[in-house]
């Protein structure tokens, strides 16, 4: 796989890149930002996968996330991929509504027509991006450590359960815990998925622990004045159901803290610190 590279800048005594390759997965050009610490040669770092929410690209976490200074200090890879396809062959959503279509991959491969071609974020996310970053930059594969936000945070929950061997560390930032019992999951799961909610449940981070997926623990941070956390978002489903299944969740509940860049820039560094923890 060939990459491009579009920028690169020093910071925090590393290395921010944005590069660009064509997708075997999606069928499109992808683009993802990649902070490298500096190391010496032939030094493998652990990596931290960040996956963004609805309307996003790489480059909000990337420009307003916050993160360079923490993963400098406990050198780690920080890299962050887009949310969708792109380009002018992706079909959209028909109405052009937000929570769907480019932007909102939902981190599905999706079965339905015409999203089935390019919408395959998840093999995207969990074995193409992989190979390539691990082929391109100095990651330690037994060294792994997965984070999102909302929309993001449902893809770093779900891929977390399902892949415990690969990933030490898991936490999320106001994540959709439970998309089979709110708007925009149902929306995206059908869409993506078709009407089998049996075929759902393998991307609802709630269900995954009730049919047995399991983790040693969970960190989540969660604005209390985030307009979306009542309809949309339900840590309340997520705390359930850890509680039932023995797994070790800490979810904090943010006063004053909304959806925005703002409350996740504030915590980043807590998350990063975390899964430092973790992947030594």
């Amino acid at each position: 796989m060939s990459l491009e590279a579009l920028s690169t800048n020093r910071a925090f005594g590393g290395t921010q890149g944005v590069y660009r390759h064509m997708s075997a997965a999606t069928g499109t050009a992808m683009t993802f930002s990649v902070y490298v610490p500096d190391h010496a040669e032939g030094e493998r770092l652990p990596v931290v996968w960040y996956l963004s929410g609805l309307t996003c690209t790489h480059a909000n976490v990337t420009e307003k996330g916050e993160y360079r200074r923490a993963c400098a200090e406990h050198r780690l890879i920080f890299v962050a991929p887009d949310t969708s396809p792109r380009g002018e062959s992706v079909p959209d959503d028909p109405a052009g509504a937000y929570d769907f279509g480019l932007g909102a991959g939902f981190y599905v491969d999706a079965t339905q027509a015409p999203y089935a071609t390019n919408y395959r974020m998840w093999t995207y996310v969990t074995e193409e991006l992989p190979e390539l970053v691990g082929a391109s930059f100095p990651v330690d594969p037994a060294r792994q450590a997965i984070m999102g936000h909302s929309m993001g945070g449902h893809g770093a929950l779900t891929i977390g359960l399902t892949f415990p061997d690969r990933f030490r560390a898991v936490s999320a930032f106001a994540p959709i815990v439970a998309p089979t019992r709110v708007p925009w999951g149902q929306k995206a799961l059908a869409g993506y998925l078709g009407d089998d909610r049996a075929t759902w449940r393998r991307h609802d981070a709630v269900a995954l622990i009730e049919d047995g997926a399991r983790l040693p623990a969970l960190l989540v941070d969660q604005g209390e004045a985030d307009p979306f956390l009542a309809e949309q978002l339900r840590p309340d489903l997520l705390r359930h159901a850890c509680d039932a299944a023995g797994i070790d969740l800490t979810l904090r509940m943010q006063p004053g803290y909304d959806h925005s860049y703002y409350f996740i820039s504030t915590f980043m560094a807590d998350h990063l610190a975390w899964a430092a923890a973790r992947l030594v």
